[in-house]
């Protein structure tokens, strides 16, 4: 995959990109009406970026969309709000257009929820030239902004007319309800409706074959799934730790410690990570019920009794889970003598959305209308340098792309910025894209 990608990179890199080459009158316009509206979408995504909105912020997130419902609205789209009390969140907002019997059904996919709650210190937007600090100005503010550009620019150059397009957007994105089967029931619906998914989370910018700063398209996201080691051991005096004195103990701890090392050297695969993000053991150890403490007690005389790690595995497919799981419980099943140790998987995890040919084909596309703006051919990303994300959810049903967001960096840190002229230019690729799918036949 990674000779595929490489070459990919380096014939996609020759080509050649000539100024709106192919663009329809249709097409200029979208180009033409989100220039003229870039000062609009700016006050609109500073707007939206001073309302707190964290994921536990019920009250910010509704209050979100209430802004956003209505830039919808205006545009003839017929808004839901899904309540999500019961999983323990604020409820995902849903815009409809019926367009065309017969063309294509895309969905979009956007969150209003950031990772910064209220009494986060990075709260307000603040513009530097063309760039701009603020919380969820990336991600996925801004993608909200692009999408309703990209709408806009579509219905004032007649193509949003006989679109049909729905776009998702979740309330909790940053951190899922629970149980996640409810969270995300809706989500699933729609992508069995659909047959393409945009994401709107941020544009993906990396190192070229030249090693300057590249647009790339994301045809594929890992899983994110997060598992539980649970380790008992013979107790008794240090004396005896590893001797036939106290049946060969060696306690859980040291049972522990030869687990998490064989995952280490046994588990690696292409663009697998595993990693162990919390550790405790001793005479006594529990988790708390947020998994995210573990209380301790033991002495340094005393063969520890139990022990427990936390930590995720990311993957590509289903099929590496499934096969990294069997391998993780092999190794959990040859104790050391005088223990014990289980592994459980917890069920709510963000599924994978592999590298597909139908996902290509979109990134295809894609190029196409670069090709015709005049900007350079976007190669695929590597899938390791990007996080889980929702699309995972409909990525079984239907063939998607990730990254129509604006470029941003310090995503989850204070130090947040998106890059203002990438708004605009994400704006016109999703436009002219969406326009050209739209017209496809089912």
């Amino acid at each position: 995959m990674t000779s595929r990608f490489l070459i990919a990179l380096s014939a996609l890199a020759l080509l050649p990109a000539t100024a709106h080459a192919a663009l329809t009158p249709a097409e200029q316009k979208m180009l033409t009406t989100v220039d003229s509206e870039q000062a609009r979408t700016i006050d609109f995504l500073q707007r939206i970026v001073n309302q707190n909105s964290g994921t536990m912020n019920i009250a910010g997130v509704q209050a979100v969309r209430a802004m956003v419902e209505p830039e919808f609205q205006q545009l003839g789209f017929k808004t839901e709000w899904i309540d999500m009390k019961d999983a323990g969140r604020a409820g995902h907002l849903i815009a409809r257009h019926v367009g065309s019997r017969s063309g294509k059904r895309l969905l979009l996919i956007a969150h209003l929820d950031t990772v910064f709650e209220p009494d986060s210190p990075f709260q307000r937007w603040e513009r530097q030239g063309d760039q701009a600090h603020g919380p969820g100005s990336g991600d996925d503010k801004g993608g909200i902004a692009v999408i309703v550009a990209a709408l806009r620019a579509m219905q004032a150059a007649g193509t949003l007319k006989n679109a049909n397009i729905t776009v998702f957007m979740t309330g909790d994105e940053e951190d899922a309800g629970s149980p996640i089967a409810l969270a995300r029931r809706d989500l699933i619906a729609e992508g069995k409706k659909a047959d393409v998914a945009l994401d709107f989370e941020d544009l993906a910018v990396d190192n070229g074959p030249d090693g300057k700063p590249a647009d790339f398209g994301s045809i594929a996201r890992r899983s994110a799934g997060s598992w539980t080691l649970t380790v008992t051991g013979q107790s008794g005096h240090s004396a005896g730790v590893g001797t036939g004195g106290q049946g060969g103990s060696f306690g859980a701890i040291y049972e522990l410690a030869r687990i998490i090392d064989a995952f280490r050297r046994e588990l690696p695969d292409d663009r697998l990570t595993y990693n162990v993000g919390l550790v405790g053991g001793g005479q006594s150890a529990k988790l708390d019920g947020g998994k995210i403490r573990i209380e301790a007690t033991g002495k340094t005389n005393i063969i520890a009794a139990t022990a427990i790690a936390r930590g995720d595995m990311r993957a590509l497919s289903e099929e590496q889970i499934a096969s990294t799981q069997a391998k993780m419980k092999a190794i959990v099943a040859q104790s050391l003598p005088g223990s014990k140790a289980e592994i459980s998987f917890d069920e709510d995890s963000y599924p994978p959305m592999p590298p597909t040919e139908g996902n290509r084909a979109i990134l295809a596309k894609l190029n196409a209308v670069n090709h015709d703006m005049g900007l350079p051919q976007m190669a695929e990303l590597d899938p390791s340098k990007r996080g889980a994300g929702d699309i995972s959810f409909v990525a079984k049903d239907v063939d998607g792309l990730v990254g129509m967001g604006p470029s941003s960096d310090g995503s989850h840190t204070p130090r947040e910025t998106v890059d203002i002229p990438s708004i605009a230019k994400q704006a016109k690729r999703s436009a002219i894209l969406m326009s050209r799918l739209a017209k496809e036949r089912r």
